[in-house]
């Protein structure tokens, strides 16, 4: 059994702390906010309730099987909802609705909507996002992968055929997609992971399959119940949790990890520390200045909007967007605040969420991340132009023919600068790393260190951001460091946080 101090109660936090608890460890989770769930969040003022971190929930089966091995199932602990339709997408010519799982279903819809020809062109991309998932879901999302693994795989005339490393995201979908509407489409995955379609890589074509396939969920009641439902289940294996313990410095020797040094003086021995930290802060906790160069994943702006009455015509999840896609990643290159960006609503259709009569939306556009407004930050210390972005988009968003300006009871704000403050990144980048290029895998920091008994898990490590990922991550790490009474595997990977 080894001591394990795990810093942060996000959901990889949380994910691991259970695996590990569950193999007979001695965990204490140390969390430096009054809660747990890290970006994983529902707010609720009112009687309203949002999603103000995730607000899609795919892929469960990594989640499904993480509780089944710690304890009870996840169905018995929250209510899974599989959302229909899935995403309707506003374009300045047309709407565009889409099923929330099944590629066969999606295809159907597609030929109905956009004609055969497009439908077909889908249809086929799928199949090949297939078998990059197929090639990638253990060799490379499941597993630390080292430039060395990835110039093996890339000696397969078949898997270098399907992933196509030389091909961005947009170029992909330009090449494999008749319809302009579905290139749009396919360009916005790119931001899931706050990156830039013509710089993302194809690779991403995975989520949209992912999505298809394995269907599009919600968690009744907001998925900040999984949060609830993480904690509760890190407490059932015996672990613990320490709200308001802010982690000042990790401690090592020559040999690895020795314990954690809290903020106010106090300090806990330990064999093992799994860090959930924007891992861009961990050098600063082991004394090391961060050497690692690499493009930052843009942030987002978001508003809480509780309304009165109730809408006719909306889903779950609706985008609307511009004339212009490409000019929103002009400007967030720039640090410019994006004056015509692609508009996405979360509308729960669940009761819960806000009163009767009444709905809960979570508006969100990507924004350049929190700075001095230099480079590609912008500085959101401004409450005026805060202000004034948000009723810009919300006249936006009547100018696309969707106006709740009368509608609206109360607002909040959710600027990169508070994003800032709730997850500790400093500049509100949702993802760490942006992933650009082939090889950004490798950029991402491994989930083992180079010093023995450090790990790293949360969006900002390999294998990413995103519950799913997040997820993997945690199963990894536990992995590798092994039961009770087993020697955890120690040796780096030849890349991450030093």
């Amino acid at each position: 059994m080894a001591r394990i101090c795990v810093i942060g109660a996000g959901a990889g936090g949380m994910a691991v702390a259970a695996r590990l608890g569950a193999k007979g460890h001695e965990v204490t989770v140390l969390e430096r906010s009054d809660r747990t769930g890290g970006k994983l969040h529902t707010k609720t003022a009112d009687g309203y309730s949002f999603d103000v971190g995730p607000s899609l929930f795919t892929l469960p089966a990594v989640y499904l099987d993480l509780f089944l091995k710690t304890g009870r199932p996840l169905e018995h602990e929250v209510d899974l909802i599989e959302v229909e339709p899935g995403f309707t997408y506003s374009f300045p010519d047309r709407n565009l609705t889409l099923p929330g799982s099944s590629i066969g279903r999606t295809t159907a819809a597609l030929h109905e909507q956009l004609g055969e020809e497009a439908a077909e062109s889908w249809r086929q991309l799928m199949r090949r996002a297939g078998e990059v998932w197929a090639m990638t879901r253990q060799d490379v999302l499941g597993s630390e992968v080292s430039a060395r693994q990835l110039a093996a795989m890339a000696k397969s005339p078949k898997r270098l055929k399907a992933v196509a490393p030389w091909l961005s995201l947009h170029r992909l979908a330009r090449k494999s997609l008749t319809d302009p509407h579905l290139v749009t489409v396919m360009d916005r995955y790119a931001t899931y992971s706050g990156s830039q379609p013509k710089k993302a890589p194809g690779a991403l074509v995975t989520i949209p399959f992912v999505e298809q396939t394995f269907g599009l969920w919600h968690v009744g009641g907001g998925l900040g119940q999984l949060a609830a439902a993480l904690q509760r289940r890190v407490e059932q294996v015996g672990a613990t949790i320490r709200t308001r313990a802010e982690v000042a410095a990790i401690e090592h020797d020559e040999s690895g990890i020795t314990g954690v040094q809290l903020v106010d003086g106090e300090k806990l021995d330990a064999d093992i520390v799994v860090s959930d930290l924007d891992a861009r802060h961990l050098p600063s906790l082991l004394g090391k200045s961060d050497g690692r160069q690499g493009t930052n994943s843009y942030s987002g702006f978001a508003l809480l909007l509780a309304l009165d009455g109730e809408s006719e015509k909306l889903n779950h999840h609706n985008v609307w967007f511009p004339e212009d896609y490409d000019s929103e990643f002009r400007d967030l290159a720039a640090g410019r605040l994006v004056r015509n960006p692609a508009i996405y609503v979360c509308r729960p259709n669940d009761e819960q969420m806000a009163p009767p009569g009444c709905e809960a939306w979570f508006l969100l556009v990507n924004a350049p991340r929190h700075g001095d407004g230099t480079t590609d930050t912008f500085d959101y210390s401004h409450p005026d132009d805060v202000n004034s972005y948000a009723d810009h988009l919300l006249k936006l968003l009547a100018q696309r023919g969707c106006d709740i300006r009368d509608r609206i009871r109360w607002r909040q704000i959710q600027s990169p600068l508070d994003l800032s403050y709730t997850d500790g990144s400093g500049d509100g980048a949702i993802y760490g790393a942006a992933s650009h290029g082939a090889m950004s895998v490798l950029r991402r920091p491994a989930n083992t260190s180079d010093i023995p008994g450090l790990f790293l898990v949360g969006g900002t490590a390999h294998p990413g951001g995103g519950l799913p990922l997040v997820g993997i991550g945690a199963e990894i790490v536990a992995d590798k460091i092994g039961r009770g009474d087993e020697r955890p595997e120690t040796e780096p990977t030849q890349r991450g946080c030093s």
